[in-house]
């Protein structure tokens, strides 16, 4: 299953560089079902791979919260994640 990073998560002064947004796009219905997945973020060029996990739903138009164990560089906004099953 995939998703795209739509940004980081943000609060009134600061944005949480661990914690990103994520908009699941192979799925209908049955979000709550995704928390506890693993996701996955390759970097296009190094080749890096950053690991996190679905926590939380955020909204109800198929957005999740994710937290990484590393943060994210910013690039990844935009991009592709794999959600593992």
């Amino acid at each position: 299953m995939r998703g795209r990073v739509a940004s980081f998560r943000r609060g009134g002064n600061r944005y949480y560089g661990r914690q990103v947004i994520i908009v699941v796009q192979d799925a209908e219905g049955g979000f709550h079902r995704l928390v506890g997945r693993r996701v996955v973020w390759k970097h296009p060029k190094t080749g890096e791979v950053f690991s996190g996990r679905i926590v939380r739903l955020h909204g109800r138009r198929g957005r999740v919260i994710a937290y990484f164990k590393r943060q994210l560089p910013g690039e990844a906004v935009g991009s592709v994640v794999e959600i593992e099953e």
